[in-house]
């Protein structure tokens, strides 16, 4: 697992509490506590998870070639993390990356060669509570993935098979591009929202203006996806607005969670790619814009 946050951490810890050989790569006190008291997963679903000893080091070099790397890593170090897990990647390394944005896989084709990646997405509201300590939150936990270029394959086949008897809810998809896009319909919502307006998705939805808003945001970014020649039904945003009445009122995002902690926000691959594909392909996009042009202050790097 390329990274152990809120994603790499749960899927990772629950492949291995399942019986995988999982390596995680972490860094700083997260990696230090996961070395010293394993790595601990709370969640109300299906039940806690303690791995100890969990193998975790700050060096893909000291891991070698490896079946499947899956990515789980902030956006803007998707190129540099392509470079360092090429010591992981051998002849029939498959990678995975389970990260946010709709740009990932390009990117990361570029580094490592398409032919070994496969493509996915994760559907979970999680993240570190405390070093060491994954917080699950509601009851979805859900990965679906897919060959590239659409259907399935051997590679993606026992990957899925590894994730259900892990105890995770996972599927295959046989258009893994629009599987994608969907989620990020969703999660630019719900970024876009909770950040900008530093609350819950509870509130959000409860509030009329502020529902208004985030159907408004996922409407801009299904016109960009359809642009972009992504089948997508013209009502996606008004199905989407259902989907999140029926989500836990303390769910919220991991950009979110970023702003409140004072960390790099991810919105220049969020709002910000809505915006930027928008104009690209002649597709207003003004709340977006608004979104990205509110928070782009945080989108620098922090020294």
């Amino acid at each position: 697992m390329m990274g152990a946050g809120g994603v790499g951490g749960y899927f990772g810890g629950r492949l291995a509490a399942g019986g995988c050989d999982v390596t995680f790569v972490a860094r700083g006190r997260h990696l230090d506590a996961i070395r010293d008291n394993g790595l601990r997963i709370d969640s109300c679903d299906i039940g806690d998870a303690i791995i100890d000893p969990a193998n975790a080091t700050a060096d893909p070099k000291d891991v070698g070639v490896v079946d499947y790397v899956i990515v789980a890593v902030k956006l803007w170090d998707t190129e540099d993390v392509g470079r360092a897990i090429l010591p992981m990647v051998g002849p029939d390394t498959t990678v995975l990356s389970l990260q946010n944005g709709v740009e990932c896989d390009e990117t990361l084709a570029r580094v490592v060669g398409a032919e070994h990646l496969i493509g996915g997405v994760a559907f979970i509201a999680s993240s570190i509570s405390e070093p060491g300590v994954i917080k699950h939150i509601g009851t979805m936990q859900r990965v679906v993935v897919g060959e590239r270029a659409g259907g399935s394959s051997p590679r993606v086949e026992a990957l899925h098979n590894a994730m259900l008897q892990a105890g995770i809810t996972a599927e295959v998809s046989r258009d893994i591009e629009r599987t994608i896009w969907e989620k990020f319909i969703f999660l630019v919502g719900l970024s876009a929202t909770t950040t900008l307006l530093r609350t819950t998705l509870g509130p959000v939805r409860e509030d009329s203006d502020s529902r208004e808003f985030l159907l408004n945001v996922m409407r801009e970014t299904v016109a960009v996806g359809r642009a972009k020649g992504i089948d997508l039904a013209d009502d996606y945003a008004q199905n989407r607005l259902v989907f999140v009445d029926g989500l836990p009122v303390d769910m919220t995002s991991s950009m979110h969670h970023d702003l409140e902690a004072g960390n790099r926000l991810e919105v220049a691959w969020l709002s910000g790619a809505v915006a930027r594909f928008g104009r690209e392909l002649g597709v207003a996009t003004p709340v977006n814009q608004t979104v990205f042009t509110a928070l782009k202050s945080h989108a620098a790097p922090r020294l």
